[in-house]
């Protein structure tokens, strides 16, 4: 029984491990969904890079590319989600991964 005790909690403490490691402790993003449609994810940058600042995924930008709906749509979202706090589950997702890669750093 103890030995059993030892392994759950080993297992346990290496299943924590790597949850965090992937995630920056008490950090939330807000991206696209994965089912949400490219029509209404395209609506989204066009409707609040009217109102935020999203230089990043013009081109040129540090997260231009790569140059899909989707990954332009997850910016803004998370953008505003860091401004306004606003994660409109409709279209979006909460997250605890940082959704960062190369040169592109979300807010």
């Amino acid at each position: 029984m103890e030995k059993l005790t030892f392994s759950l909690c080993f297992i346990g403490f290496f299943l924590c491990l790597i949850m965090c490691t992937n995630s920056v402790q008490g950090k939330t993003w807000c991206v696209a969904q994965s089912q949400a449609t490219e029509p209404k994810l395209q609506q989204v940058p066009d409707y609040l890079c009217g109102q935020l600042d999203c230089k990043e995924i013009q081109p040129g930008g540090s997260c231009f590319n790569p140059n899909t709906v989707r990954n332009h749509a997850s910016y803004a979202i998370d953008l505003n989600f860091q401004i306004n706090g606003v994660c409109d589950i409709s279209y979006a997702t909460p997250a605890v991964t940082d959704p960062s890669f190369g040169t592109c750093v979300y807010p």
